[in-house]
């Protein structure tokens, strides 16, 4: 009885550290085309940004990346993909990391139709990028585009 209760205890605060301690890893796309990236608006947050979500259990960060720009875009990522960086995410909690992909060749899969989460997608020039843009984006395709150095903050 002694050990059943020892083994619950310490599953219990396992799963409380979980919550307040754990790591979330997401990954984002760089999808740059004949100098013209591939950026998403959402229908919940203000500004453009690249496509990409959470890292599913059983997944890498680049099939994070890929599966995230087909599902938001209807594109389809061709080729090899390059990790960019990893950033450490603090808008929403500081325990967020995001991992950046280059992509350079894509392709149309499936047509894009505008829902809840994504409500508009769009190619635009690097030097001719929409307002708003969201801050980390736009810090990244400087990054990308301009070589400014990079920074470890999304």
């Amino acid at each position: 009885m002694a050990r059943g209760w020892e083994r619950f205890k310490f599953g219990a605060l396992l799963r409380a550290r979980g919550i307040y301690k754990h790591l979330t890893l997401g990954a984002r796309a760089a999808v740059i085309v004949e100098g013209k990236v591939l950026l998403v608006r959402h229908g919940y947050v203000a500004g453009w940004q690249m496509p990409g979500g959470g890292v599913d259990p059983g997944e890498t960060a680049e099939q994070a990346a890929r599966r995230e720009v087909l599902e938001e875009t209807g594109y389809g990522v061709d080729g090899p993909m390059r990790l960019f960086g990893l950033y450490h995410a603090t808008g929403y909690t500081d325990r967020d990391h995001v991992a950046l992909y280059l992509a350079d060749t894509a392709h149309e899969a499936t047509a894009f139709v505008p829902n809840r989460e994504i409500v508009e997608i769009g190619w635009f020039a690097l030097g001719d990028l929409p307002e708003p843009m969201a801050p980390g984006a736009a810090r990244r395709l400087a990054e990308i585009g301009e070589g400014k150095p990079p920074s470890p903050e999304w």
